[in-house]
């Protein structure tokens, strides 16, 4: 007789981000729920994981690989100037796959000290990455700090911005965000 097929545990990783990321946060990843998502018992869950907590440390493990070296793998794969390379690693960072998970994993973090210095270590790599690219194309050091900042405010904060923009939609005025950054 074959033995018994394990769930992944990149199923499970995967199961808890999704549960993280629907509002549930951390509380919604719960080894019962997500064995009920997966169509599987709970008990395949202790062959890939000791306990929750490290689960919940894989799945950000998972999620700062995700948001760091896969997006920096792909913009530099796809290559081209600076300023391209600004506008690809910030539609990949906040796609549509990644942003949900972002923001509850930013919404963790201010409830959780482990999860905060997690958060600083993957802001403080893109805001370096962000640093590298303007210094590309802007001598002043002063400059290349204050549009780090800009970029990286607007790709988090415009998320949160309720404000209408005039005869603008949403996404124009964003890209004339972006113009100015790059100019």
């Amino acid at each position: 007789m074959a033995p018994p097929i394990r769930t992944p545990r990149d199923a499970w990783i995967d199961a808890g981000l999704r549960a993280l990321a629907t509002g549930g946060g951390p509380d919604a990843v719960r080894v019962e729920a997500l064995a009920k998502s997966l169509g599987v018992t709970r008990g395949g869950f202790y062959g890939q994981f000791n306990n929750r907590g490290a689960l919940l440390n894989a799945m950000l493990d998972t999620w700062e690989r995700a948001a760091t070296d896969e997006v920096y793998e792909q913009v530099e794969r796809r290559g081209g100037d600076a300023r391209a390379k600004v506008r690809r690693a910030g539609a990949l960072t906040f796609s549509d796959e990644l942003l949900p998970i972002e923001l509850a994993i930013r919404d963790w973090a201010r409830r959780d000290s482990t999860v905060a210095e997690r958060l600083h270590r993957v802001d403080n790599r893109r805001m370096q990455y962000l640093r590298e690219l303007f210094g590309t194309f802007c001598a002043d050091e002063d400059a290349v700090e204050g549009r780090a900042v800009l970029a990286f405010a607007l790709a988090i904060g415009y998320h949160f911005i309720a404000a209408d923009y005039g005869p603008r939609s949403r996404t124009d005025a964003v890209k004339l965000a972006v113009e100015q950054l790059l100019a």
